[in-house]
């Protein structure tokens, strides 16, 4: 009997224990993000040991500095796959959402016509936090029906990078700036003599698997011409005189081999930091590295790389399609106290945006902006106007991602060959036209 005593004893001396502790007293805070998982070089309260100027290494610093000042708050982070929409979706179905979200601003109307995303213009206001602080095209991205969805956290864009080094052999640099071209005749022309004088095509792109790419590409040459890309939010209009024509100038460079072929986005970053082409058409967040290739002695980028907005190849004025990332707040039950911590942590992200900008996207603040500071940094005096006159698309167009994946599929079809030029764009607005009219 004294034996089955002391059994019972030990099998509940655990519960009993556990009993007794008590309940954390902080104020739980999920976070969900993208950007990669780099903590095995990323020590908490010490500076990453690589690649500081990278996405995810300076929003890890950022996340883990605030829970260190903020020790009443219990953060969870959760880092997702790239771009997390799926995991954020289920996690809706299941009353599971997290607090803040990392999103891009083309996707939040998504969330936002399903009523799944909180308005966070008082709250914002309440922290000091006006949309007058952003600059147009973050305010632009962010607004809808009225009120702030998401506090802007960055804006991005495809950019030209450029190997100088091989831009100087092509007898394309003067006073130490490339020689762009100013329209697509003039382009043909230089991407011709770059390619007799190196021996290398004049652009690098990613072009297999590629579901954004070309896609911005046209969205950007038909801003520049005042197209009408949808004429409301259920259609798009896409098989045009102007869309014939920039995508029939991009078939050209890859009839002519003046681009680089058959590569995904891994080759063709390796092509491009390997000196195998002029041009990488590619967003703002490969500045930092790009930066520190050219850093670096014996790269094929040392002291030879420089980025420049889209030259005005179509058109009468500058244009850029533009895209960013935003921190939004699902919509679920939440305490004064976590929705107090939500906003805490919005207001630290907002007055440190300037450390995340060094990965090389645009600020969203007017004021980081005109900063001399900001502008001193590498390249930012070339870029920053782009926040003025970039543009995305209408935001009451939903599905936008999926919509720049259709686009570039059939660009790439109509590039490659396997269709006709108009072909490729009406099947791809038949395509988009079925897909938004069919919308819940």
């Amino acid at each position: 009997m004294k034996t089955w005593f002391r059994l019972l004893l030990i099998l509940l001396l655990p519960l009993t224990a556990g009993s007794c502790e008590k309940p954390d007293p902080r104020t739980p805070l999920v976070v969900q993000r993208i950007f990669g998982d780099c903590r095995a070089h990323v020590p908490k309260g010490q500076p990453p040991r690589l690649n500081p100027n990278g996405e995810c290494e300076i929003v890890t610093s950022l996340l883990d500095r605030f829970e260190a000042e903020n020790p009443d708050i219990r953060l969870t982070v959760n880092t997702v796959a790239w771009p997390g929409y799926d995991q954020l979706s289920a996690q809706f179905a299941a009353e599971d959402a997290p607090d803040l979200v990392t999103m891009h601003m083309v996707v939040i109307p998504d969330y936002q016509k399903h009523h799944l995303l909180m308005p966070l213009g008082e709250g914002l206001a309440r922290e000091g936090i006006t949309p007058d602080q952003f600059t147009p095209v973050s305010r632009r991205a962010v607004t809808l029906d009225g009120d702030i969805y998401g506090l802007p956290f960055d804006s991005w864009t495809q950019l030209f990078h450029i190997n100088m080094n091989l831009f100087a052999k092509a007898g394309l640099v003067r006073n130490g700036r490339p020689v762009l071209p100013r329209n697509a005749a003039e382009l043909l022309v230089q991407v011709r003599q770059f390619r007799q004088r190196t021996g290398k095509p004049y652009f690098v792109q990613s072009t297999v698997n590629e579901r954004a790419a070309f896609a911005r590409n046209l969205y950007t040459y038909l801003l520049a011409q005042d197209e009408v890309i949808f004429p409301d939010p259920k259609h798009i209009r896409l098989n045009t005189p102007h869309a014939r024509e920039i995508v029939g100038l991009f078939k050209q460079l890859y009839d002519e081999n003046l681009t680089t072929r058959d590569q995904d986005y891994a080759t063709a970053t390796a092509a491009f930091v390997n000196g195998q082409g002029g041009v990488y058409i590619v967003g703002t967040w490969m500045i930092g590295a790009f930066d520190a290739e050219a850093d670096t002695p014996g790269r094929p980028l040392y002291k030879g790389y420089t980025v420049m907005p889209y030259p005005q190849l179509f058109g009468s004025r500058p244009a850029a399609f533009v895209d960013g990332h935003a921190w939004v707040m699902p919509v679920k039950t939440r305490t004064p106290a976590e929705t107090e911590a939500a906003f805490r942590l919005l207001k630290f992200l907002k007055t440190h945006e300037a450390e995340w900008t060094r990965s090389g996207h645009l600020s969203s603040l007017a004021a980081v902006i005109s900063d001399p500071a900001y502008q001193a940094q590498p390249h930012r005096s070339d870029l920053t106007s782009i926040t003025a006159y970039g543009q995305g698309l209408p935001g009451d167009v939903q599905k936008q991602f999926a919509i720049q994946e259709i686009v570039s599929e059939e660009m790439n079809a109509a590039i490659v060959g396997i269709k006709p030029i108009d072909r490729a764009l009406s099947d791809a607005e038949t395509r988009i036209n079925d897909m938004l009219t069919n919308l819940s």
